[in-house]
């Protein structure tokens, strides 16, 4: 998606618009520097003093970070998961609080108003993520960990909830990675109980299946003052 000259009107927010697209999309990837200021005036047909407001109101709902001496950087791909970022900073007690805010309630939801094609999603999710845990292949464990979580949020079928989740989705993928460099946390947690708890109809258990693991991570974490860190 190339940038485009903008209109006369409004250009802070055209800008804002252009840029939160280009992020949310993917185009400019989370972690990589944005183009030059010099290169973004040219490339809008604005002032400096546009871009700057435009990069300074991204940067404040946390979809930007600037790095004085090295330039801007992409940190979420939304406000939501800019927000939680900001909130919960690099703690990863405060980022699985979080988590098992949402995904215990997602779970409980998911018992009731799953469809066979959402239990059929989530079992081949499974099965790809505990054959990456046996290989021990980390990057593959992360993905279709966290892949496995959003589709159980997703069997909710509450849309406030799943775009909730959907705003954290960066957040839970730090936490995945965390939690399975851990020692023997990924081999400890198969998710088959909570899938099972799911695909069974029961609200109750599959609310006690989804906070369980988290509960004893957050148990393993404890009250140490030095926190894990999120990459």
């Amino acid at each position: 998606m190339p940038l485009v000259t903008t209109k006369r009107t409004g250009l802070v927010d055209q800008v804002i618009a252009q840029i939160r697209e280009l992020v949310s999309s993917g185009e400019w990837p989370i972690g990589e520097k944005i183009p030059p200021e010099t290169e973004l005036v040219s490339a809008l047909g604005v002032g400096r003093n546009t871009v700057r407001e435009a990069v300074r109101a991204l940067s404040h709902a946390g979809l930007l970070e600037v790095r004085q001496g090295d330039g801007t950087f992409v940190r979420a791909t939304n406000e939501i998961s800019g927000a939680v970022r900001k909130l919960c900073g690099p703690e990863l007690r405060q980022v699985l609080e979080v988590r098992r805010a949402l995904e215990v309630e997602g779970a409980r939801l998911a018992a009731g108003a799953r469809t066979d094609g959402d239990l059929t999603g989530l079992e081949a999710c499974l099965t790809s993520r505990d054959e990456a845990v046996r290989r021990q292949d980390s990057a593959e464990v992360v993905a279709t960990d966290a892949e496995f979580h959003r589709l159980l949020v997703a069997a909710s079928h509450n849309p406030v909830l799943i775009s909730l989740y959907e705003g954290i989705r960066e957040t839970v993928a730090s936490s995945v990675a965390t939690a399975f460099n851990r020692d023997t946390q990924a081999e400890l947690v198969s998710h088959a109980e909570l899938l099972a708890a799911v695909r069974d109809g029961d609200p109750r258990r599959a609310a006690e299946e989804a906070g369980g693991f988290l509960d004893e991570l957050l148990s393993q974490i404890g009250s140490e003052s030095s926190a894990e860190k999120l990459d």
